[in-house]
């Protein structure tokens, strides 16, 4: 169907009106796609009701294609390509009849050729895009699965490496080339997207070998290969990471870049670490097609999102983002900044690594080995005719130092700092030897955060939870009264984990002033924390029960992501 005559149709039945077209077709142009996936994307139709829409139109029947096996012999009748082209999935056969599951039953091009190719009659069914996608990725996966690989290995002798013997380089390049170990390396590699991995943990022992998953920030043992493929495997990461793989005794950093089905790209940030038994490689994902930077949907309630926005939108000053690794202040950071980044503002960024690159800031990579570190970087920026300054962490005296400075001469300075929560930052900073005066003078606001995984939507359903429990938890007894908790149960979306996704816990800390004069008249962090409490901020932990209470994440979770108040 052509975009505009589907937009004309979906307004006209006032399933959308004229700006969410006109937003839509927008998003459309941005991205490339379906104009029925960026209206999914934008949220302004769900996909069940775009399926119906157009099955009423074109008096076709919609299905549901997760509750269908559809047998090989089916779907041999069409091959992969022509499926990833036209987005469709052939169901069943009935006599000389095809029967096709298609996201756009207009398409009289792919039917046409669908017929040619099978030599069959075409009866076409409406499905939702997401699910055709989801069909094909589990019906026409090209990589080899991990058995497949491994019977593949008996074959192969690879004998694993003394440490104290010398390592033959030219046997170790040869053996990265075996078609198995690619397979192998091929298949974590796309694994890992599939089952929507944040990081990949290759880890030697002593007489294991084995391959975690970091799914929703938890980790999940996926594979164990065997161990005389250890070395060859390492290496061969190491090869696609461009690291020295003669050099075992050192830590490295690398990067591998892939190419996606579709045209988008997939980064990985390699790091490998010498330990006792071998080269322990992790891989951190970086999807720049699904970073969120939507500040409406990171899970700022919205006291906290006003605070933060008002905060980033002052012309000088710092905000400080705080938090343990893998708790999302990148992505705050980065969401903050593409609010920020104009044509008429100058933004450069000092990163290790550098994560995602946008047009329009300046970003520039640390490099220690040279002596390029955040403090001297900071200082090149103010030499640069800086309105904004991200610093990606303050580690020390001298950068803290310098950032403060810029955040009291008119520049708007962001950055991350490792502390347990918001009122624990200002502690921080004093014990690093920053003077009170220039605390409380330099920074606007501080954000802490936790990411919690949320209840999978298609398997979440109320729990019994004891009034005690919630009331030990931190509920307060008014929001006991109809207060309902959930919980995942386990199905085939969220592979039976019962959580599928993340959601941020924010405790977002303006600096009042009367937060101010308690840091210059030496508070702890305990007196601030009641009096930021007393100003209306919320702890982490009420945080978490807020989201909870709204049935996004479970009880279980924030118990695991957050500290009780005291």
């Amino acid at each position: 169907m052509a975009t505009n005559r589907l937009g004309e149709l979906l307004v006209r039945n006032k399933l959308i009106d004229e700006k969410q077209l006109a937003k839509a077709l927008e998003e459309q142009r941005a991205s490339g796609g379906r104009l029925g996936a960026s209206l999914v994307k934008l949220g302004y139709l769900k996909e069940e009701d775009l399926a119906a829409f157009l099955s009423r139109q074109y008096g076709v029947p919609s299905i549901n294609l997760s509750e269908f096996e559809i047998d090989q012999n089916v779907i041999k009748l069409v091959s992969p390509e022509v499926a990833q082209k036209y987005q469709l999935v052939p169901v069943n056969r009935a006599g000389s009849t095809l029967i096709v599951a298609m996201a756009d039953p207009s398409n009289i091009f792919a039917i046409d050729d669908i017929k040619f190719m099978t030599g069959y009659n075409v009866e076409v069914v409406v499905a939702a895009e997401a699910s055709i996608k989801a069909s094909i990725d589990k019906y026409y996966d090209q990589s080899a699965s991990f058995d497949d690989v491994m019977g593949n290995l008996e074959d192969i002798d690879l004998e694993v490496v003394d440490e104290d013997e010398q390592i033959d380089v030219g046997a170790l390049e040869k053996a990265t080339e075996d078609a198995p170990v690619v397979k192998l390396v091929n298949l974590i590699l796309t694994d890992a997207i599939k089952k929507r991995a944040s990081d990949i943990h290759i880890e030697p022992y002593e007489k294991s070998f084995r391959v975690r998953y970091r799914i929703d920030g938890v980790l999940h043992e996926v594979m164990k290969p065997p161990m005389k493929l250890k070395n060859a495997i390492t290496s061969r990461i190491k090869i696609m990471s461009e690291m020295d793989i003669s050099e075992r005794r050192l830590p490295q950093d690398g990067r591998i870049k892939i190419k996606l089905p579709g045209g988008n790209d997939m980064d990985y940030r390699v790091n490998c670490l010498p330990t006792l038994f071998g080269e322990k490689v992790v891989m951190r994902l970086l999807d720049k097609s699904n970073l969120q930077l939507d500040m409406t949907k990171l899970g700022y309630e919205p006291q906290a999102l006003k605070w933060f926005k008002e905060a980033i939108h002052k012309p000088f000053g710092m905000v400080l983002v705080t938090g343990p690794t893998g708790s999302g202040k990148t992505v705050s950071l980065y969401s903050a900044l593409a609010e920020l980044n104009k044509v008429t503002e100058n933004i450069s960024t000092a990163e290790d690594p550098v994560e995602f690159n946008f047009a329009g800031i300046n970003q520039v990579q640390m490099h220690e080995e040279i002596g390029l570190n955040f403090a001297s970087a900071l200082r090149a920026f103010l030499r640069q005719d800086p309105d904004i300054i991200m610093i990606g962490e303050i580690r020390d005296f001298e950068t803290a130092e310098i950032g403060v400075k810029a955040a009291l001469t008119g520049h708007l300075v962001l950055s991350t700092l490792h502390t347990n929560d918001a009122p624990a930052t200002v502690n921080r900073l004093l014990n690093m030897g920053i003077e009170p005066f220039l605390v409380a003078s330099a920074v606007n606001l501080i954000t802490a955060q936790r990411l919690a995984r949320r209840c999978c939507p298609e398997c979440k359903v109320p729990e019994e939870v004891p009034k005690e429990v919630l009331i030990q938890a931190g509920v307060k007894e008014e929001e006991l009264e109809g207060a309902v908790c959930y919980k995942g149960e386990g199905c085939p979306t969220c592979s039976g984990s019962g959580y599928k996704g993340r959601v941020g816990f924010y405790q977002i800390m303006p600096m009042f002033e009367d937060l101010r004069e308690m840091i210059l008249s030496g508070a702890n962090t305990a007196e601030i924390k009641r009096e930021s409490m007393r100003l209306g901020v919320k702890t982490m932990r009420q945080s978490g029960l807020t989201k909870m209470l709204e049935g996004v994440t479970s009880l279980e979770e924030v118990l695991r992501c957050t500290i009780a108040d005291d």
